[in-house]
C-alpha cells in the first residue's frame, strides 16, 4: 500500500490514522486495528535496543509487521536487499565491518531476543502495574515525536493518569543537567520548574539525581503543576531507587514514560538513546547546569537538530560545573536564561521576554538629554540661580527655566525665588 504525502510536511509520510483509546489495557489494545502493527512494534520493542539503528532503518522502510518478518525468516541478503544495500554503522560495534556483517549481526541480536521473548507475559505483567503501550495509531501519541522520522520509537510504555499527547501539546520544557548538581543548579531547576508549572506548562525531565529531580520537584510543589518523567529502563523498575518517592508522586499525579519494556535495566547507552524522547517531547529545552562532558548536553544537541530552541543556564566562571553551559551559550549559541521569563521567550510564539525583572526604572530614565543636563547642573547640597545653572552648562536661560519647570513637576527639584535645589527625596 502507497502510504500519501502528509500534507503539512511535503515529503514525508503521512500518519496513519489513530484508533483505539487511550486507556485500554495492553492486552485490550492487541485487538484493536491494526492488530498486525501494533503487535510486531511492541515485539520490536521488546528485541531491539532504542538506539538500534538498523532495527529502526528496517521498520521505517519495511513497516513495522515486514521488518519483524525479515528479522524471524530473512537472510543477510535479504534485509540488505530490502534496506537498499547500505545499513547504518553501529559505533559501539567491535567493527564496522562489511555490509553483509552488518545485516548478519543485526539479525542475530533479534533473532537471541526472539528464541527467549515472551510477549504475552510481558503485556500481563504490564497490564498488572497498570503499564499501557501507544503507538503511532493511538490518539494519545505525541505529534512532536513525529520530528524524529525515522528514529521515533517502536512505541510507548506510559504509567499515570495523564494523557501525553495532551502534556506535551503545547507548552512543555525540558530542563536537564548534570546529576552532579550544586546548590546553585539545584535552586536554580527548582525555581523554573515551579514557575512553569505555575504558567500552566509541563516540566519534561528524566528523572536523574541532580537537576532531573529539582525540575521536577519544582513542579510537584505546584498544586496543578505538571510534569514527566522519561526513564532509560522498564517503568517496573524506578531509577534511581533514591528517587522512587518522587517518580512514585509523578507516576500518582501525572505520568512516566519509556520506551524500554518492563525488565529493561537502565544502562549508559539507554540513557543517551532517551535524551531523544525528551528533546523530541519538548518545545524548548534549557541545561540549567552541566559540565564539560556533561549527558545533558547532547539533550541540547538533539534538541538543535530537531530545530528546538535551546537555552543555557549561565553559573560562576570559575565553576566546574557550569562548563557546559558556557560551552553551550559560547560554541552553539543557546539563550542565555538568567530567569523564568526568558524561557517562556524560546516557546514558539510566547511572549517576548521584554525587559529583565532585575531592571528598575524611576523618573530619571523618563527625562530628556537636556533635562538630565539641567538636573546634573543643580548641585546636590546647595542651591544655584537659573542664571548661574545656564551659564554653567551653556544653555539659554529660558530653556534653563523650562527645565527647572519640568524637574519641579517630577519632584526632583525644588525653587526658592530664583534659586533651584534638589528635592530632598532625590538626593
Amino acid at each position: 500500500m502507497t502510504i500519501p504525502p502528509d500534507p503539512k510536511h511535503p515529503g514525508r509520510p503521512a500518519r496513519p490514522e489513530r484508533t483505539g483509546p487511550a486507556s485500554a489495557s495492553p492486552s485490550d489494545q492487541l485487538t484493536d486495528a491494526p492488530d498486525e502493527d501494533r503487535r510486531a512494534r511492541i515485539t520490536w520493542s521488546l528485541i531491539a535496543e532504542p538506539g538500534d539503528s538498523v532495527a529502526l532503518m528496517a521498520r521505517s522502510v519495511c513497516g513495522p509487521a515486514e521488518a519483524l518478518s525479515l528479522a524471524r525468516e530473512g537472510t543477510d541478503s535479504d534485509l540488505l536487499s530490502r534496506l537498499g544495500g547500505t545499513l547504518p554503522a553501529d559505533a559501539a560495534a567491535p567493527s564496522p565491518g562489511t555490509q553483509t556483517l552488518r545485516a548478519r549481526r543485526a539479525l542475530g541480536r533479534w533473532r537471541a531476543r526472539l528464541a527467549s521473548v515472551d510477549v504475552e507475559a510481558v503485556l500481563e505483567e504490564a497490564g498488572r502495574r497498570r503499564i499501557r503501550i501507544i503507538t503511532p495509531a493511538d490518539g494519545e501519541w505525541p505529534m512532536p515525536l513525529d520530528d524524529l522520522q525515522a528514529t521515533a520509537p517502536h512505541c510507548l510504555w506510559l504509567q499515570g493518569p495523564g494523557t501525553l499527547g495532551t502534556l506535551v501539546a503545547d507548552r512543555s520544557i525540558a530542563l536537564v543537567g548534570s546529576r552532579a548538581s550544586t546548590p546553585y543548579g539545584e535552586d536554580a531547576a527548582g525555581s523554573f520548574g515551579a514557575d512553569i508549572a505555575v504558567r500552566g506548562g509541563t516540566v519534561v525531565s528524566g528523572g536523574a539525581y541532580g537537576i532531573d529531580a529539582a525540575a521536577h520537584r519544582g513542579a510537584l510543589a505546584v498544586p496543578d503543576g505538571a510534569t514527566i518523567a522519561v526513564l532509560a529502563g522498564g517503568l517496573d523498575r524506578l531509577y534511581p531507587r533514591g528517587n522512587t518517592e518522587m517518580l512514585e508522586r509523578i507516576r500518582e499525579r501525572h505520568l512516566l514514560v519509556s520506551e524500554a519494556p518492563p525488565g529493561t535495566a537502565p544502562t549508559r547507552w539507554r540513557f543517551l538513546a532517551r535524551n531523544r524522547l525528551i528533546a523530541a517531547l519538548s518545545h524548548a529545552v534549557v541545561v540549567v547546569e552541566a559540565s564539560w562532558r556533561s549527558g545533558a548536553l547532547s539533550t541540547a544537541r538533539l534538541a538543535d537538530e530537531l530545530s528546538r530552541p535551546v537555552g543555557a543556564v549561565p553559573g560562576p566562571i570559575g565553576s566546574a560545573a557550569s562548563a557546559g553551559c558556557h560551552r553551550l551559550i559560547r560554541e552553539r549559541g543557546a539563550v542565555l536564561i538568567t530567569e523564568p521569563a526568558d524561557i517562556l521567550d524560546l516557546l514558539p510564539g510566547g511572549p517576548a521576554s521584554g525587559e529583565s525583572g532585575y531592571a528598575v526604572q524611576d523618573e530619571l530614565d523618563l527625562l530628556s538629554p537636556a533635562d538630565r543636563r539641567v538636573l546634573d547642573a543643580v548641585p546636590p547640597r546647595s542651591s544655584l540661580s537659573r542664571a548661574r545653572i545656564a551659564a554653567e552648562i551653556g544653555f539659554d536661560p529660558a530653556e534653563v527655566e523650562a527645565a527647572l519647570a519640568r524637574l519641579c513637576l517630577l519632584g526632583l527639584v525644588e525653587m526658592t525665588g530664583e534659586l533651584a535645589r534638589r528635592a530632598r527625596s532625590a538626593r
